[in-house]
């Protein structure tokens, strides 16, 4: 990842730029459920992270978790288009699983579109493997293929 690039916490303001990324990169021929409003309650919920990357004030990606006792479960995860093939996903991801080892959980859980095979390769390379099928999953539209990587052991 390119030294100039940030990765932090999201800010109330970075509410609209997240959306808009997922409208793009995520939601694309689905009904659009991350609006700016729903973003800016995950980032008031205490077990939930949202993250964001940028670079010279660019949203490049962004990734929201949220965590309960035992696992963690990755919502989103998303790198602009222009972005990809810099390691931004690699780094949110980094940033994701140190705090979620910090956190003592054992457990990320993730969905991906069954259509998606570059996310679903990105997730396996990031020692993810894939536990089933869930059918239809998005809005009816298309299934998932379910997602963990244990932690631990």
């Amino acid at each position: 990842m390119p030294a100039a690039v940030e990765i932090r916490l999201a800010l109330p303001e970075d509410a609209h730029a997240i959306a808009a990324l997922s409208r793009e990169a995520i939601e694309h021929g689905l009904p659009w459920r991350w609006t700016p409003q729903r973003v800016r309650r995950s980032l008031r919920d205490r077990s939930t992270n949202v993250i964001v990357c940028h670079e010279q004030g660019a949203l490049h990606g962004f990734a929201i978790m949220k965590y309960d006792d035992e696992e963690a479960h990755l919502l989103l995860l998303a790198v602009a288009a222009a972005q990809r093939h810099r390691h931004i996903g690699s780094g949110l991801m980094a940033w994701l699983d140190a705090t979620t080892r910090a956190a003592g959980i054992a457990v990320i859980r993730v969905e991906a579109r069954a259509s998606n095979t570059q996310a679903r390769s990105f997730y396996r390379h990031h020692g993810f493997r894939e536990t089933g099928i869930v059918s239809g999953y998005y809005e009816d539209v298309e299934d998932a293929v379910r997602m963990r990587r244990d932690l631990r052991g």
